[in-house]
């Protein structure tokens, strides 16, 4: 041995339900999937891939996370109108 780093070439990624190449991740629990342990989504501005657990639970659809996001812009809302409430309540003094 001459004291160099063997380094072996990483394989490519496989899919957590069959241990086939990996093509991406799942949209919602972002785990690695093959295109055969995957459905498509329905609806939304592009397709997205689902594993078939997440499938299972009633993940197909990405409305719930579409919901969730819009929740969370209307929180930043509130709070930007809650601290321009306070800075012109206390430069009226």
């Amino acid at each position: 041995m001459s004291g160099v780093l063997q380094t072996a070439e990483p394989g490519p990624e496989r899919c957590t339900f069959c241990s086939a190449e990996a093509v991406g991740p799942c949209a919602s629990c972002r785990a690695l999937v093959c295109g055969d342990c995957c459905t498509l989504t329905e609806g939304g501005a592009g397709t997205w891939a689902i594993c078939l657990d997440c499938d299972r639970k009633g993940g197909r659809s990405l409305a719930g996370a579409w919901r969730s996001f819009g929740a969370f812009l209307v929180g930043i809302l509130v709070l930007l109108a809650v601290v321009v409430v306070l800075l012109a309540t206390m430069g009226d003094r």
